[in-house]
């Protein structure tokens, strides 16, 4: 089943974001490897393709797993999270209707 999962940013931690960008998407790609990755990204903190220093409020990843705990393991191991670039992470099952 499809799940999504919203985390939500710190203020003012695009630094820290940056700094741990490689393993946080390491376990995207290996989502992505599994073929269970519907889609992820970033929400920008602007309106705008030119963030400057803005940075972002959040991330939304829709994936594959087992069940709600699964996800919700998955969710609590990202790296964003021990590093204090997310608050918190919100998982619910999510159903794909369109396209």
């Amino acid at each position: 089943m499809l799940y999504m999962i919203y985390s939500e940013d710190a203020a003012n931690s695009l630094a820290q974001r940056l700094a741990t960008r490689p393993a946080h998407l390491a376990r995207l790609e290996q989502l992505k490897a599994e073929n269970k990755l519907f889609v992820a990204g970033p929400l920008p903190a602007t309106d705008s393709n030119d963030l400057g220093d803005a940075g972002f409020t959040g991330s939304l990843v829709i994936a594959e797993f087992t069940n709600l705990e699964q996800a919700q393991l998955w969710a609590d191991a990202d790296p964003y999270l021990a590093a204090g670039v997310y608050v918190k992470s919100t998982v619910k099952p999510f159903k794909k209707v369109l396209p």
